[in-house]
């Protein structure tokens, strides 16, 4: 349960340096050229950093470039629903990145200076443990949210960047998708493909390789409420990435160059 706990703070804190970033800056009006010429700028990164959303639906960014942000749409209308082997695909090229060996490593250092889940026990063997769990953990949950309920439920696995409106309004507007999605016809529908698939992922991993005294129906309910909550922080903060990723982009092109 604490590896999940862990898991979560380490988001909330790439999250909150990002609001306290954000909450300094405004953005610019409505009518202004730098407004105008926001839409050529993603087209552009688009073009050279993501993949078309016309040509396969999905797209090649990172948070921070690092962590995988391939189901993350930004400045789209409709696009093309997913077929079932495009949403096991991209889910399948995210669980096995090269990135998430050292993320899981991170995590699994975590949980063992905090001895979570005693039953795994300490040294390399423990930590051997952690790490296999935290990797199969991350792996169950994406595909069940992110390939197999949405194809079964043809529910649309992408998160649709807002972009517009205030902080607080677009904040809402991410959150809110933790609880609503598209479906592959483009309407609004119930997520059961979060909310039930992540359920299910806690299920399965508590009763079938966590340690013994962990298999509690209590902390099975703990681990499925700590992994809607670190998918809901995750998925503000895909909402409000490119925003940082174009200031981060401005400020390299603005930078002098090394005498």
């Amino acid at each position: 349960m604490k590896t999940f706990v862990s898991r979560a703070l380490c988001c909330l804190v790439l999250t909150i340096g990002f609001l306290l970033t954000s909450a300094a800056q405004q953005s610019p009006p409505p009518n202004t050229p730098a407004s105008q010429e926001a839409q050529p700028q993603d087209k552009t990164k688009d073009d050279a950093g993501k993949s078309k959303p016309g040509q396969t639906g999905t797209s090649n960014d990172r948070l921070f470039y690092t962590l995988p942000n391939f189901l993350t749409l930004e400045n789209t209308g409709q696009v093309p629903p997913l077929t079932v082997g495009q949403k096991f695909k991209v889910v399948t090229r995210g669980s096995f990145d090269y990135i998430l060996i050292p993320w899981y490593g991170f995590l699994s250092g975590i949980s063992q200076a905090e001895n979570s889940e005693p039953g795994y026990g300490q040294g390399a063997e423990g930590y051997g443990k952690r790490f296999g769990a935290s990797f199969a953990d991350g792996t169950i949950e994406n595909y069940l949210t992110g390939a197999i309920l949405p194809s079964l439920l043809r529910q649309d696995p992408r998160f649709f960047q807002s972009g517009q409106g205030t902080f607080w309004h677009r904040t809402g507007y991410a959150i809110s998708r933790i609880f609503v999605t598209r479906t592959d016809s483009g309407h609004q529908q119930f997520n059961y493909s979060e909310i039930v698939g992540s359920a299910m992922s806690a299920a399965i991993s508590t009763y079938s390789y966590h340690p013994e005294g962990d298999r509690t129906l209590p902390n099975t309910a703990s681990v499925w409420g700590t992994e809607v909550g670190y998918d809901t922080i995750t998925i503000v903060v895909k909402e409000f990435w490119p925003d940082i990723r174009r200031k981060l982009s401005k400020k390299k092109q603005s930078a002098p160059p090394p005498s």
